[in-house]
């Protein structure tokens, strides 16, 4: 827990608003306004003096990729974080007002640069991946902050940087990462597992098996691989959630999702996005054992997006069984944007030269 001074800061504002200026950040609806409010904490407090800082590593052990099974990112393998840090921050609140002071928490939840005044407060330094790395934790850490109209006394920022190392740039399928501590969000695997339009052709080739987030650029950041990955309080919930069966996730429906999945940080977007990933990750295993399954994706899911990113699956294997299958589709299928798919999907296994 470190302190921050709650004055607007004009060098975050001015970041943020240049990150959504480059479109960075495009997917989602942030723009000058929403800046100029996540540097200012007296948007959400209007006396505010400090901010208090808090940083609950999370990190447990991973497990290699397995066939089959899909990759999910470590935050969200066990019970939604959100709650457990607002139980937190609601219990450091509740001891601030003891002493008469004004409270307001957050924890990615309101429009607060967290980052920024995390590495202000002095919890860490914001590394080239863009997340915060707090000395021996690492990067695998939750940030949340209690805005408060108490005058604490400041800590100061660290005097670290991430130097000449560049592991998690290269790291980075995508090339989302720049190198000089910007991202290009719309290309980031965590982002495109999670935004609601579809996902961009020439992009679904570098997500791998991802299906919920990416921990590629922080895996391989030298003061992460140091820390330790002994946070029990969030372990995986069970072996389905950390490394999800693929075919069982391309079937799965509201019941099972609600069951299994609502209760973790995977549950906010419904079950259609993760069917959806999971198409995407059959796809890029190439093996033809899943055609059966996601040939009955791309004819018969509710959801016009999991038939269209099922059709590309089909597209990426590009068996006979796999054209038939996309064949028979394109006669009956409602969905323009579908059928764009599909067309596309059997135009690239008739150019690409295939053994059989």
């Amino acid at each position: 827990m470190r302190i921050a001074p709650a004055d607007p800061q004009a060098w975050t504002h001015e970041r943020l608003a240049a990150s959504f200026e480059r479109g960075d950040l495009r997917t989602w609806p942030y723009d000058e306004r929403y800046a100029a409010r996540a540097a200012d904490p007296r948007t959400l407090l209007a006396d505010a003096r400090s901010v208090v800082c808090i940083a609950v590593a999370y990190a447990t052990p991973a497990e290699p990729p397995r066939p089959g099974r899909g990759r999910v990112s470590n935050y969200a393998w066990s019970d939604d974080y959100h709650r457990r840090m607002r139980a937190l921050l609601t219990a450091l609140a509740g001891e601030l007002q003891t002493l008469g002071a004004a409270t307001a928490i957050a924890c990615d939840t309101a429009p607060v640069a967290e980052r920024a005044f995390a590495e202000r407060a002095g919890l860490g330094w914001i590394g080239k991946h863009t997340n915060l790395i707090a000395p021996g934790l690492g990067s695998f850490v939750f940030l949340g902050e209690v805005v408060t109209s108490l005058a604490l006394e400041p800590d100061a920022p660290l005097k670290k940087t991430c130097g000449a190392c560049t592991r998690c740039v290269t790291a980075c399928p995508t090339g989302a990462l720049r190198g000089d501590y910007t991202i290009d969000a719309t290309r980031c695997i965590s982002d495109l597992t999670q935004r609601t339009d579809p996902i961009p052709r020439e992009l679904r080739p570098l997500i791998g098996t991802w299906v919920w987030g990416c921990d590629l650029c922080q895996d391989v950041c030298p003061p992460t691989r140091r820390a330790p990955r002994t946070a029990e309080a969030f372990a995986p919930l069970d072996a389905q959630t950390r490394s999800p069966d693929l075919t069982a996730l391309l079937r799965l429906r509201s019941g099972e999702f609600k069951r299994r999945y609502a209760r973790t940080a995977l549950g906010w977007r419904g079950a259609a996005l993760l069917r959806r990933n999971a198409a995407v990750a059959l796809g890029n295993r190439l093996d033809r054992a899943d055609v059966p399954a996601l040939a009955a994706a791309t004819a018969g899911d509710p959801h016009p997006q999991v038939r269209g990113h099922a059709a590309w699956a089909l597209g990426r294997i590009g068996s006979p069984q796999a054209l038939a299958a996309l064949q028979a589709r394109a006669r009956v299928e409602p969905d323009a944007l579908v059928s764009d798919e599909i067309r596309a999907a059997v135009l690239s296994i008739s150019k690409t030269p295939r053994v059989r």
